[in-house]
């Protein structure tokens, strides 16, 4: 039969190598939510960045033919772009108490690109490449 001090010395063993795992195990969590969340944050900026370069390219080609030409879903390409024009409308939005909302739905034609806005081909491609690399490395 185990004395007193040999059973609390037993699950004083037990106890440690519990809590050691328990603490591998939180610290190991811990860090992979800390690298996920980091790659959310940067797919999206990458989906936002996607959605504005197709809002200004909408008046010169169409999300299918993007589809056509980049072998991606044209839903991929039209959620993109729609999130683009959901976060332009939250950010321009006038602060409240104006009094008038005359301005609520006025719609503007389309926008021309400013030189320092336009993006080349080779850029749209490495942003598409790197939301496929990043979705597969989340996977």
């Amino acid at each position: 039969m185990a004395t007193p001090e040999e059973i609390r010395r037993r699950v004083e063993l037990a106890d440690t190598n519990r809590s050691a795992r328990r603490a591998a195990a939180a610290q190991q969590v811990g860090e992979l939510a800390q690298r996920r969340a980091a790659i959310v944050g940067q797919l999206e900026d990458i989906e936002r960045e996607l959605g504005d370069v197709l809002a200004e390219a909408q008046d010169v080609i169409g999300v299918e033919e993007l589809a056509e030409f980049t072998d991606l879903k044209a839903s991929d390409l039209t959620g993109w772009l729609a999130g683009c024009k959901a976060t332009r409308g939250k950010r321009k939005k006038a602060p409240s108490g104006s009094g008038t909302h005359s301005n609520a739905r006025r719609t503007s034609g389309p926008r021309t690109p400013v030189a320092e806005e336009a993006t080349t081909p080779r850029e749209e491609a490495t942003a598409a490449g790197a939301v496929e690399r990043l979705v597969a490395q989340a996977s």
